[in-house]
């Protein structure tokens, strides 16, 4: 029996339950750790595969330097849409699903900060439902912000989410900086890396998309004029003025700019309707490679052409799209074009402003679905994407090939359930080249085949017409005679006539 005296108690542990507020401030803490969010990895790995990178230098030779001011200024509503960030402060609301969510909502976007050329000195998440439709944050959270700001001498707030007009200028007047939000940092990036003419008038007519709403008034330019007697009858003493207000000046010079903007895009269309359209005459397939930003989609354009086109471990390092010449495994010659890459929330002004170069998906025979596998949260990405996807008109209906890239740097755990859910997969790494054999072997067999049977003897003063057949057609014999080349083979409809009239004008 045991001594009462001698008995000892150990003392309960009981663990706090942790704040949310002690979440939150982990969340942050974890993303400021991984300062270079977008350039991780200490850089861009390139490959043999990827060229000379002539772009990269001239990429690099524009990135942003210290010393530039963004103090919020008595700015003209045409030059907001310039702004220029340096050092900010991240905001995100917290309002569904877990910490994890949050903390990859907020990592993208310090990687899409840091791709504009910004350094990111902190972050604020605040848990609510909803954002307060006033400040965002709400007054208490806002005037937090302001202080924080103050504190580690940031000049702007990047806001992960849409701010509407009226919720912009309220926190822009709490915390007297600059405030961006995720839309606004997004066409930043896309105005910094469009190369081509027609690039740069899409992101221009996306940029006046997003402004012409936003356009803000100082003083007294807000007040509304009418022009001479136009303010007679019942306007009272006091509403007569010069005629229109600098905003309504801005607004109406905005509206003629992106009227103008249309047309040169609608100018620039039909050279790229002539090429698809050569394409389809000559019968080559083409292959689209699609995907969220920074899954590879460049890398493994390289890996299968050799094109040698920029490839940098940012968001958005590609908006041109780029069409370059490949070839299956038998021979067959197709098409590859790499295109824009998406991100969760695309904003639809962009969406509408790249329309055209978002048609090569929608018109290829194959879409390749890159995704990066090592991604934290590929799954989003994936539904991100198709998202888009369904956006464009006829994109839903093309085949397509998940594309499971970055297998070097990707868990066995995170591969094996990919597969399970996207039956139609195959696991490469650009970098390495594991897995590209078979994916090019699975491109093969996806690309349409000639539908049209001939046999002919072709003339030898034809021989155009037999390297065709081997650069579109499907052989399955050929033999030298006397009278030309016999051909047995699968051609499309145009080249079947093309044959039949040389065979018979031999004849």
């Amino acid at each position: 029996m045991n001594d009462p005296q001698h008995t000892t108690h150990e003392p309960e542990v009981h663990e706090q339950p942790r704040s949310v507020q002690d979440v939150a401030d982990d969340v942050v803490a974890r993303v400021l750790a991984r300062a270079g969010t977008a350039l991780q990895d200490g850089g861009t790995v390139h490959s043999a595969y990827d060229g000379d990178q002539l772009d990269l230098e001239e990429r690099t030779s524009l990135r942003r330097v210290g010393g530039l001011s963004t103090e919020l200024e008595d700015v003209t509503e045409v030059e907001y849409r310039q702004l220029r960030l340096e050092r900010v402060v991240l905001v995100g609301v917290w309002g569904t699903g877990t910490a994890e969510d949050a903390e990859i909502s907020l990592r993208e976007l310090a990687a899409l900060a840091e791709t504009a050329g910004s350094q990111v000195l902190d972050g604020v998440i605040q848990r609510r439902r909803t954002p307060d439709p006033g400040t965002y944050l709400g007054s208490g959270k806002a005037a937090e912000l302001a202080m924080l700001v103050a504190a580690v001498g940031a000049d702007t707030v990047v806001v992960d989410g849409e701010l509407a007009p009226s919720q912009r200028r309220a926190l822009e007047d709490i915390v007297r900086v600059k405030v961006v939000d995720r839309t606004a940092l997004i066409l930043d990036i896309f105005a910094q890396h469009a190369k081509s003419r027609e690039g740069k008038a899409q992101v221009e007519l996306a940029q006046l998309e997003y402004l012409l709403p936003r356009l803000r008034g100082w003083g007294e330019s807000m007040s509304r004029q009418a022009g001479g007697q136009v303010g007679g009858a019942g306007a009272g003493m006091g509403s007569r003025g010069p005629g229109e207000t600098k905003i309504e000046l801005d607004r109406r010079r905005i509206r003629n700019r992106m009227a103008k903007l249309r047309r040169e895009i609608a100018a620039m269309e039909p050279a790229r309707v002539t090429k698809r359209a050569s394409r389809r005459r000559n019968a080559i397939p083409s292959v689209a490679i699609a995907g969220y930003t920074n899954a590879g989609k460049s890398s493994l354009l390289n890996r299968l052409t050799n094109a040698g086109v920029l490839v940098e471990n940012a968001l958005f390092a590609t908006l041109d799209p780029t069409v370059r010449r490949a070839e299956t495994t038998d021979g067959r010659v197709y098409t590859l074009a790499d295109t824009v890459g998406f991100v969760r929330a695309l904003p639809h002004q962009l969406v509408e402003a790249f329309r055209s170069t978002l048609e090569e998906v929608a018109d290829a025979d194959l879409i390749l679905h890159v995704v990066d596998a090592s991604h934290p949260d590929p799954e989003g990405q994936i539904a991100a994407v198709r998202h888009v996807f369904a956006d464009i008109p006829g994109a839903m209906d093309v085949p397509e090939i998940i594309v499971l890239n970055k297998a070097d740097r990707a868990s066995d755990e995170a591969i094996a359930r990919l597969r399970s859910r996207e039956v139609h997969s195959v696991v490469v790494s650009a970098h390495t080249g594991e897995g590209i054999a078979e994916l090019q072997a699975l491109v093969a067999d996806q690309l349409p085949r000639p539908g049209v049977a001939v046999d002919v003897v072709v003339p030898y003063d034809r021989g155009d017409l037999v390297s065709r057949v081997h650069e579109h057609g499907d052989i399955d014999h050929e033999e030298h005679t006397a009278d030309g080349t016999a051909l047995r083979a699968r051609v499309d409809e145009a080249l079947a006539a093309e044959l039949e009239a040389a065979a018979v004008a031999r004849a």
